[in-house]
Protein backbone atom coordinates (compact mmCIF):
# COMPACT_ATOMS: atom_id res chain seq x y z
CA UNK A 1 0.00 0.00 0.00
CA UNK A 2 2.76 2.44 0.94
CA UNK A 3 4.70 1.63 -2.23
CA UNK A 4 1.68 2.44 -4.42
CA UNK A 5 1.12 5.76 -2.70
CA UNK A 6 4.81 6.63 -2.96
CA UNK A 7 4.74 5.71 -6.65
CA UNK A 8 1.70 7.99 -7.23
CA UNK A 9 3.44 10.88 -5.46
CA UNK A 10 6.60 10.37 -7.53
CA UNK A 11 4.56 10.26 -10.76
CA UNK A 12 2.69 13.43 -9.81
CA UNK A 13 5.95 15.25 -9.01
CA UNK A 14 7.53 14.05 -12.27
CA UNK A 15 4.57 15.42 -14.26
CA UNK A 16 4.75 18.75 -12.44
CA UNK A 17 8.47 19.05 -13.18
CA UNK A 18 7.91 18.24 -16.85
CA UNK A 19 5.18 20.85 -17.09
CA UNK A 20 7.40 23.49 -15.53
CA UNK A 21 10.27 22.52 -17.82
CA UNK A 22 8.17 22.97 -20.94
CA UNK A 23 6.02 25.90 -19.78
CA UNK A 24 8.41 28.77 -20.73
CA UNK A 25 8.59 27.54 -24.35
CA UNK A 26 4.84 27.17 -24.61
CA UNK A 27 4.23 30.62 -23.16
CA UNK A 28 6.39 32.32 -25.79
CA UNK A 29 4.24 33.32 -28.75
CA UNK A 30 5.46 31.88 -32.01
CA UNK A 31 6.53 34.39 -34.64
CA UNK A 32 4.08 34.86 -37.47
CA UNK A 33 4.62 35.89 -41.06
CA UNK A 34 2.66 39.09 -41.63
CA UNK A 35 0.18 39.54 -44.46
CA UNK A 36 1.39 42.46 -46.58
CA UNK A 37 -1.25 44.35 -48.56
CA UNK A 38 -1.45 47.73 -50.24
CA UNK A 39 -3.45 49.06 -47.27
CA UNK A 40 -0.81 48.19 -44.63
CA UNK A 41 2.50 48.08 -46.53
CA UNK A 42 3.81 51.58 -45.65
CA UNK A 43 2.78 51.14 -42.03
CA UNK A 44 4.57 47.78 -41.75
CA UNK A 45 7.69 49.25 -43.36
CA UNK A 46 7.82 52.07 -40.82
CA UNK A 47 7.07 49.80 -37.84
CA UNK A 48 9.71 47.16 -38.60
CA UNK A 49 13.29 48.27 -39.25
CA UNK A 50 14.33 44.81 -40.50
CA UNK A 51 11.50 43.69 -42.75
CA UNK A 52 11.69 40.82 -45.27
CA UNK A 53 8.83 40.52 -47.77
CA UNK A 54 8.22 37.45 -49.93
CA UNK A 55 6.37 38.37 -53.15
CA UNK A 56 4.50 35.34 -54.47
CA UNK A 57 1.37 34.08 -56.25
CA UNK A 58 -0.77 30.98 -55.78
CA UNK A 59 -0.11 29.69 -59.29
CA UNK A 60 3.70 29.98 -58.96
CA UNK A 61 5.45 26.62 -58.45
CA UNK A 62 8.80 28.02 -57.24
CA UNK A 63 6.88 30.25 -54.79
CA UNK A 64 5.59 27.07 -53.14
CA UNK A 65 9.19 26.11 -52.45
CA UNK A 66 10.17 29.50 -50.99
CA UNK A 67 7.04 29.88 -48.82
CA UNK A 68 8.00 27.20 -46.27
CA UNK A 69 11.56 28.58 -46.19
CA UNK A 70 10.21 32.02 -45.23
CA UNK A 71 8.01 30.40 -42.55
CA UNK A 72 10.99 28.53 -41.10
CA UNK A 73 13.26 31.60 -41.13
CA UNK A 74 10.52 33.61 -39.44
CA UNK A 75 10.61 31.18 -36.51
CA UNK A 76 14.39 30.88 -36.51
CA UNK A 77 15.06 34.63 -36.67
CA UNK A 78 12.20 35.72 -34.39
CA UNK A 79 13.07 38.85 -32.45
CA UNK A 80 15.69 39.90 -35.01
CA UNK A 81 13.83 40.15 -38.32
CA UNK A 82 10.14 40.49 -39.23
CA UNK A 83 8.81 38.55 -42.23
CA UNK A 84 5.85 39.24 -44.47
CA UNK A 85 4.24 37.77 -47.58
CA UNK A 86 2.65 39.75 -50.38
CA UNK A 87 0.48 38.10 -53.03
CA UNK A 88 1.36 39.94 -56.25
CA UNK A 89 -1.99 39.08 -57.88
CA UNK A 90 -3.87 40.81 -55.04
CA UNK A 91 -1.40 43.70 -54.64
CA UNK A 92 -0.20 44.71 -58.13
CA UNK A 93 0.63 48.29 -57.09
CA UNK A 94 3.29 47.18 -54.58
CA UNK A 95 4.77 44.77 -57.12
CA UNK A 96 4.87 47.50 -59.76
CA UNK A 97 6.39 50.01 -57.32
CA UNK A 98 9.42 47.74 -56.86
CA UNK A 99 9.60 46.53 -60.46
CA UNK A 100 8.83 42.94 -59.60
CA UNK A 101 8.55 41.10 -62.89
CA UNK A 102 9.48 37.60 -61.70
CA UNK A 103 8.37 35.67 -58.65
CA UNK A 104 9.30 34.55 -56.14
CA UNK A 105 11.09 37.77 -55.25
CA UNK A 106 12.14 38.47 -51.68
CA UNK A 107 12.81 42.11 -50.79
CA UNK A 108 14.85 43.02 -47.72
CA UNK A 109 14.10 46.42 -46.20
CA UNK A 110 16.44 48.02 -43.69
CA UNK A 111 15.03 51.09 -41.96
CA UNK A 112 12.33 51.38 -44.62
CA UNK A 113 14.83 51.35 -47.49
CA UNK A 114 15.36 48.51 -49.94
CA UNK A 115 18.61 46.79 -48.90
CA UNK A 116 18.62 43.66 -51.09
CA UNK A 117 16.54 41.73 -53.61
CA UNK A 118 16.51 37.94 -54.01
CA UNK A 119 14.89 36.76 -57.24
CA UNK A 120 14.09 33.05 -57.64
CA UNK A 121 13.85 29.99 -55.45
CA UNK A 122 16.93 29.48 -53.30
CA UNK A 123 17.65 27.08 -50.44
CA UNK A 124 17.05 28.23 -46.87
CA UNK A 125 20.73 28.72 -46.02
CA UNK A 126 21.32 30.92 -49.08
CA UNK A 127 18.38 33.15 -48.19
CA UNK A 128 19.42 33.27 -44.54
CA UNK A 129 22.97 34.28 -45.52
CA UNK A 130 21.66 37.17 -47.62
CA UNK A 131 19.36 38.29 -44.80
CA UNK A 132 22.18 38.19 -42.23
CA UNK A 133 24.48 40.12 -44.58
CA UNK A 134 21.84 42.80 -45.30
CA UNK A 135 21.19 43.41 -41.60
CA UNK A 136 24.69 42.86 -40.24
CA UNK A 137 23.63 39.81 -38.24
CA UNK A 138 25.85 36.84 -37.43
CA UNK A 139 25.11 33.87 -39.74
Amino acid sequence: MEDEELQRIREKKRKELEERLHAPHEMQPSAKVLLVEEANFRSLLSQHPRFVVDFWAEWCGPCRMVGPVIDALCQEMAGKVIFGKCNTDHNPLIAAQFGISAIPTVLLFNGGQLADRIIGAYPKEAIKTRICRAYGLPP
